[in-house]
């Protein structure tokens, strides 16, 4: 008998888990919670993690006090805080792409496993652009393509279609909790790294990237 990979189909969150965006999204909302006197500190940016651009407005307002803000008003806000943000990704490169995530990617197309990336940034096409690995994946799936975001499972079953697998067949690499309660709603197998293994139903609990390649490793 031949060996026997666990999963014909991978698909990765990008922010937290190829790359590190953190940072970006930090000081770019910062500008945004200043203009409203808004408190924001990691504490409050934590909460945002793998959630669309208007919920992560939301959960800041959670702290407004100030006068109510239009939903035009509230577009425009978000919209800025997207420039600043997109004006931050341009001085990411390929030295953003750790050896670690390079190796993991390199494990998984040798051992020919489809790749997809599953995320609800609208940004994730210009960061895979920026570190240099877009034409690495065979689908990309992300918050221009889709109506829901995490919790959602709206993104990974795109993601699934596109490399035409079904989710139990596929499984998804997430550091949010979003992202693990995303998986587990749309039918897949989650790895966890950081806050997503805080999520009961993770599969496989990773203290490293690194540690996929343990989890993927074929059965006889």
């Amino acid at each position: 008998m031949g060996l026997i990979m666990k999963y014909k189909g991978i698909i990765f969150d990008l922010d937290g888990v190829l790359c590190h965006t953190d940072r970006f999204h930090y000081e770019a909302w910062s500008i945004i919670a200043d203009k409203l006197h808004v408190h924001f500190d990691e504490q409050v940016n934590n909460l945002l993690r793998g959630v669309s651009r208007m919920e992560s407005l939301d959960r800041i307002l959670r702290n407004y006090t100030g006068e109510p803000l239009s939903d035009e008003r509230k577009i425009e806000l978000a919209t800025e805080k997207n420039e600043n943000y997109r004006e931050k990704l341009m001085d990411m490169s390929p030295s953003d792409l750790s050896k670690e995530a390079e190796n993991v990617i390199d494990y998984v197309q040798k051992n020919g496993i489809k790749m997809a990336i599953g995320s609800s940034s609208k940004n994730a096409k210009l960061i895979l652009d920026r570190i240099g690995i877009t034409d690495r994946f065979d689908a990309i799936a992300d918050g221009n393509h889709i109506t829901h975001s995490k919790p959602d499972p709206e993104v990974f079953l795109l993601a699934a279609e596109m490399l035409k697998l079904p989710p139990s067949e596929c499984l998804v690499v997430e550091d949010a909790e979003a992202g693990a309660e995303a998986a587990e709603a749309g039918g897949f197998d989650c790895a966890g790294l950081g806050d997503a293994n805080n999520v009961e139903t993770v599969k496989y609990k990773l203290a490293a990237l690194g540690d996929l390649v343990d989890v993927l490793s074929p059965e006889v």
